[in-house]
């Protein structure tokens, strides 16, 4: 059982940063694979980003490529997300995964998530 709690999230200027962490409880975490997910308003949640179990591979949606940097500290258990050159379309709810094998829409354990959002 792992279980994830974010932060981080807040309101932003367009072209601003934020940091966001997801610290997850167990003492397995190096063996998970963690990720990112992202929903706003009326849409399906979308993919930002993962990272591999020990934080050589690390994947992007097209669309925060470049401005996103996922990274991980296995020693505390946490998973972050550096986003900067913020956009008003990258306001959401940001949701951390976790998965033994692959992070994607099923992946086995979700964060509550928390706001993120960047106005004009």
């Amino acid at each position: 059982q792992v279980q994830l709690v974010e932060s981080g999230g807040g309101l932003v200027q367009a072209g601003g940063s934020l940091r966001l962490s997801c610290a997850a409880s167990g003492r397995a975490f190096s063996t998970y694979a963690m990720g990112w997910f992202r929903q706003a308003p009326g849409k399906e949640r979308q993919f930002v980003s993962s990272i591999s179990q020990n934080g050589a591979g690390t994947y992007y949606a097209d669309s925060v490529k470049g401005r996103f940097t996922i990274f991980r500290d296995n020693a505390k258990n946490t998973v972050y997300l550096q986003m900067n050159s913020l956009k008003p379309v990258d306001t959401a709810v940001y949701y951390c995964a976790a998965d033994p094998f692959h992070v994607g829409a099923r992946s086995a354990y979700w964060g509550q998530g928390t706001q993120v959002t960047v106005s004009s």
